[in-house]
Order: structure tokens, then C-alpha cells, then sequence
């Protein structure tokens, strides 16, 4: 999946978690995928349609409720769900975690698989702000997904950032295939 797919997909937070569940055998019915994400219905009726948006996701002609449709996986969408599916999986602690449904986390690891100094990261991530990759790294960091390396025999510091832990299997989960 390249990564302005990735980025757009996860700009909603629950997007990534419906298409896992949808790609794990959850109906397409608006009931039963609001209780396994455990979303809020506002929070999830926005990512419902954010993934019909992107043409990941339609409405399934002749079944459900006019107001509450049955959704069903487009041929793009059924990739992309094995993808997401393999991403939730990565660390089964951290699906539920408000980390993995954060709009930047997911691509930033995704970038990370080498050692990328800041402005790599930044370019690779366009649209992200610098405040926004700033906190990114910085929670990352925090739960040790990402290491971060200062060389300090080079002048001015400047860090380089890599996976680790379960930030390599996510990145993993990502780079599936390439």
C-alpha cells in the first residue's frame, strides 16, 4: 500500500479497525461492527463514510435499512483490509489502544523501517506538521515502538529514528510483500 493511502485512511480512527473486522468476518451491518470496535457512534459513522469516500468501502444494493445500511469491502477495500487486519494483529494489546488510532502513528511507522532523520520522515509525510510528527515520535518513544539514536559525534545532533519492538511488526504488517 503506498503511503498516501495510508495516510488518508488512517486521517479517521476508527478506519483501520473497521476494515480489520470486516476483513476478520464481521457483518457489514452498522450493529454489529459498531460493537466489536467498541467506537463511539458519532466517531464511527464519520469513518463509515470516510472509507465509502475513498472507494474502500460501499453500500451493499438490496440489503439493510435505508437508515441503516449494510457496507461490503469494494475489490480495492479487500486489500487494503488484509492489510489493516494485519496491523491491528501486530500487537493484540494495542487494538484497543488510543496510540493505533491516532492519524499519524501507522505511517509513521511505516517510514521508519531504516533510520530516518527527522526532515526524511517530514518529506516521506506530506501533509504532517512538525508539531504533529514531533508528538508522534515523541509517543512513540515513549511506548518504545520507536528508538531514537542521537550520534553525537556529529555536529549540529541530529537523531535518527527507527522501529522497534512492535512498531517493526506493524511496519511489517505495512510493508507486506515489498
Amino acid at each position: 500500500m503506498d503511503i498516501n493511502t495510508l495516510v488518508k485512511i488512517t486521517s479517521r480512527a476508527w478506519s483501520l479497525n473497521i476494515l480489520a473486522l470486516m476483513d476478520a468476518g464481521v457483518p457489514g451491518r452498522q450493529a454489529p461492527l459498531l460493537s466489536a470496535s467498541n467506537a463511539s457512534r458519532t466517531a464511527f459513522t464519520a469513518s463509515l463514510d470516510h472509507l465509502t469516500q475513498l472507494k474502500l468501502l460501499e453500500r451493499n444494493p438490496g440489503h439493510g435499512h435505508p437508515l441503516r445500511p449494510e457496507y461490503r469491502l469494494t475489490l480495492k477495500g479487500i486489500e487494503v483490509a488484509k492489510i489493516a487486519r494485519r496491523i491491528v494483529e501486530a500487537d493484540p494489546d494495542c487494538a484497543d489502544s488510543d496510540i493505533i488510532r491516532k492519524s499519524w502513528t501507522v505511517p509513521v511507522l511505516a517510514v521508519t523501517g531504516k533510520p530516518q532523520y527527522f526532515t526524511e520522515i517530514k518529506s516521506k509525510l506530506f501533509p504532517i506538521t512538525d508539531r504533529a510528527l514531533s508528538q508522534s515520535l515523541f509517543q512513540l518513544h515513549g511506548r518504545d515502538w520507536l528508538l531514537r539514536d542521537v550520534d553525537s559525534t556529529k555536529r549540529p545532533l541530529r537523531p535518527t529514528y527507527q522501529v522497534s519492538s512492535v512498531g517493526v511488526r506493524i511496519n511489517r504488517a505495512i510493508n507486506f510483500g515489498r
